[in-house]
């Protein structure tokens, strides 16, 4: 007997894993529940949300970025009934049968689990590192990248893999010279993404050295100390920014005791499949993948995932369907963003949303509501995952505030005086007066309320 109480399927991440696992259940016509997450683990939509260009997923032969990627993959699930929800699962209990998944939000029963969750970027520990973080220290340089700080400045990417050699490239549209650390004397990235490093002329390639610390005043970093592995030789190098890309380690936290994790932390899965060591869990992506780490090898265990699943529910008799209709087999088209781009030919200050510096210093010395100004970077994944957040949360304040978006890498000089550090950063003013800096992506509830509180 099945249960209209419990969900056939929860997945609990997004990305590669998640989205094609969604996908698959929702054309399974499973109605599957997906948790995208929120803070904890990283962005919704994975690592690809802090991607510039794809060039090896299949179907995309002139590349596509990450977050465009992982859009694409959100809508088709979406488009396939997939109910999705922005929020961190905060505990799972896999003990009993149904099994139960809790967010903060809400608590849903379920027959089955694929689990999606990921792997997040690892930090050196170095002595300084929480002092300049955001202040020139980074793990994300296709975020952080654009900052005017980093313009013409020289940069350092620590790492040897691909994510490594990416992002050195990245910043070579920004940085005078990239120096790229590698603590061996050879790199684990593809022998493409070598080429291109070492025929780059503004990558300097620092072999066997090691940072040790980082060093700077009270605005930001003015460089790291580094060490050669070889000669024990402790030297400076003079940077403004630091990018670290030096591994992961699996979000698998809820599963301890739980589920069967190896050594360092991945989920174990059978082999040749993704069931895990309970029935009817299964486990996709880079949570149980150490070896290849792709967004292909990503959505095809997804694929896997939903599929299992689906047989699974189907031979214990728990399966409920839920049918659907596609409207003539197309996606929905997005609805489209009421913002105006402005110039002095078409600014409209009774309007609420606004793009551009031109924009932004008629209503800041004009206006007579709240403004609201949201800086963004190219290819920067936290403000995609922003968008929509604060797309609502505007369209409840719509003519009693101010919205207006900044492009830094546009209009740099606004960025610099407003004294920018990372993307997505939202300031909020009254009267000319700055009330609050929001750095990153919070909670929805958490802009409202400062909105609220002003107006």
């Amino acid at each position: 007997m099945t249960n209209p109480t419990v969900e056939n399927l929860v997945i609990i991440g997004s990305g590669p894993a998640g989205y094609t696992a969604a996908i698959y259940a929702g054309r399974a016509n499973l109605k599957p529940v997906v948790f995208e997450g929120f803070e904890a683990g990283g962005l919704p939509g994975g690592q690809l949300m802090t991607t510039t260009e794809v060039e090896n997923f299949p179907g995309f032969a002139a590349g596509i970025t990450g977050p465009e990627l992982m859009d694409q993959m959100k809508a088709q699930a979406e488009r396939w009934g997939a109910e999705l929800y922005t929020e961190d699962v905060i505990s799972v209990d896999l003990s009993q049968r149904p099994f139960t998944v809790r967010s903060s939000e809400r608590e849903f029963k379920t027959n089955s689990i694929v689990i999606a969750t990921g792997a997040t970027a690892k930090r050196l520990g170095l002595p300084s590192e929480h002092q300049f973080w955001s202040r020139g220290i980074s793990a994300c340089a296709i975020c952080d990248g654009a900052t005017p700080l980093f313009h013409g400045a020289n940069l350092a990417v620590i790492g040897a893999g691909d994510s490594a050699a990416e992002e050195a490239i990245y910043l070579t549209k920004y940085g005078d010279t990239v120096n790229l650390l590698v603590r061996s004397d050879k790199m684990r990235a593809s022998k493409a993404m070598q080429d291109r490093v070492l025929n780059n002329p503004k990558i300097i390639v620092h072999w066997n050295t090691e940072a040790i610390d980082v060093f700077g005043n009270e605005k930001h970093m003015d460089g790291i100390k580094v060490r050669n592995n070889k000669t024990g030789e402790e030297t400076q190098l003079h940077v403004k920014g630091l990018f670290y890309a030096i591994g992961h380690t699996p979000n698998t936290s809820l599963f301890k005791g739980q589920l069967e994790l190896d050594d360092v932390g991945y989920i174990v899965t059978k082999p040749n499949s993704v069931e895990t060591s309970i029935e009817g869990v299964f486990a996709a992506g880079d949570v149980q993948d150490h070896e290849f780490r792709q967004a292909i090898t990503a959505a095809g265990t997804g694929c896997m995932a939903a599929m299992l699943a689906e047989r699974w529910l189907s031979s214990q008799g728990l399966i409920q369907e839920f049918r659907q209709q596609v409207e003539n087999n197309e996606l929905k088209p997005q609805q489209e963003e009421k913002t105006t781009a402005n110039t002095e030919d078409d600014f409209d200050i009774k309007a609420t949303r606004h793009l551009g510096g031109y924009a932004l210093r008629k209503i800041f010395h004009d206006g007579d509501r709240p403004l609201m100004v949201k800086y963004v970077s190219p290819g920067c994944g936290p403000c995609h995952t922003l968008k929509p957040i604060l797309n609502k949360v505007v369209d409840e304040f719509e003519g009693k505030i101010h919205f207006v978006e900044i492009d830094i890498d546009k209009d740099r000089e606004i960025a610099e005086q407003a004294g920018v550090t990372g993307t997505p950063t939202v300031q909020i003013f009254k009267d000319k007066e700055l009330l609050q800096e929001l750095k990153g992506v919070k909670q929805k509830s958490q802009y409202r309320q400062l909105l609220e509180s002003i107006i």
